[in-house]
């Protein structure tokens, strides 16, 4: 993988009231930027995931294009690349008062691509999950900078009911008896096997298990899957950039920062983009319902949901070519839209 190039903030100050002396940003290109910086793409990070694990779907015959894009993938704050608690000693996790949101996400990466590129203006925002949930915010906070969105399985608030989804991965996590209330002692073994169980339950549905569509993935059985296909991936990640990417993603909520102080609707109206909204029709946390009503309430928006049984993993179909096809289209049409007047 990639390790990617690195942007500093210097006191950067975040929304939850600290101000890190330096904010690291690592992301990135792929593709070759237009000469009147036309031809953007921000494509941000999802939960877990750094920028090597979700660039499988650039290439000049996948979702997105670098022959003809500058794809920029910034690795969202807490991911173990970007400032995170295992990088950083000034970064705390929510027990301290300390914890990242979007606004925070959203800010960083527009000051990376005014400086360091002089990107003014996005051809589109593209992201699955947490990174649907920071195109949103895009397109509220820089209406007027944002032309097309594509937001694959994510909501522009976290709902309760995804709350509690989030809460449970936590108390897995810290249940563990090397959580000392603060930090973790050691590596919490009992913690990461709960975790992914809980992870795996969720992401994929009824009718993925029933089908047993693991099988097709490479798997001997479930337990096999279960165990390499989700325990060994989050036991990659260090625990607290786990407990700090579900304290964002608890956090999310496109109307909670300065500009709307506390109004979802409000944000959610200013957006001009092209958005087109697409959830997995079996996802279990970001419902089409949830889905529907938000796209209800952006003006330009098109609801397109992804017809499949991979639950919120359709809206990232590695060895899914299905979906991945359908993804493939509705970006196509989306970036045929001329921008918005």
């Amino acid at each position: 993988m990639s390790s990617g190039a690195t942007f500093v903030l210097k006191k950067f100050a975040l929304h939850c009231g600290a101000v890190l002396p330096e904010a690291r940003l690592v992301y990135q290109t792929y593709g070759e930027l237009a000469g009147d910086r036309g031809n953007v793409i921000l494509y941000p990070t999802s939960y877990g995931a750094q920028h090597g694990d979700i660039d499988w779907l650039i290439g000049r015959d996948r979702i997105l294009d670098p022959s003809r894009w500058f794809i920029v993938i910034p690795n969202m704050f807490g991911n173990g690349l970007s400032s995170s608690p295992s990088t950083d000693p000034a970064v705390g996790l929510a027990e301290a008062g300390f914890w990242f949101t979007h606004w925070d996400n959203v800010r960083a990466q527009e000051s990376l691509l005014r400086q360091v590129f002089g990107i003014e203006s996005l051809a589109m925002v593209y992201g699955w999950s947490m990174g649907a949930q920071q195109a949103y915010h895009w397109g509220a906070i820089y209406p007027d900078r944002v032309a097309r969105i594509v937001a694959l399985c994510g909501t522009a608030r976290t709902t309760e009911h995804n709350q509690i989804f989030l809460q449970s991965l936590r108390a897995a996590l810290t249940a563990d008896p090397a959580w000392d209330g603060q930090r973790f002692q050691s590596s919490p073994d009992r913690g990461f096997r709960a975790f992914a169980r809980i992870y795996a339950s969720w992401a994929a549905s009824q009718g993925f298990y029933r089908d047993r569509c693991y099988l097709l993935l490479g798997y001997t059985d479930l337990e096999d899957y279960l165990l390499r296909g989700w325990e060994a991936s989050y036991r990659k990640r260090d625990p607290h950039n786990l407990l700090a990417m579900i304290d964002t993603w608890l956090r999310c909520d496109v109307g909670d920062n300065p500009v709307y102080q506390g109004n979802p609707p409000a944000a959610l109206n200013r957006i001009r983009a092209h958005t087109f909204v697409m959830p997995g029709t079996t996802d279990l946390y970001f419902t089409p319902e949830d889905c529907k009503a938000e796209a209800d309430q952006i003006p330009a928006a098109t609801y397109r949901p992804i017809p499949s049984i991979w639950g919120h993993r359709a809206g990232n179909p590695h060895q899914n070519p299905a979906d991945e096809a359908f993804i493939r289209a509705a970006v196509q049409d989306c970036l045929a839209l001329p921008p918005p007047e």
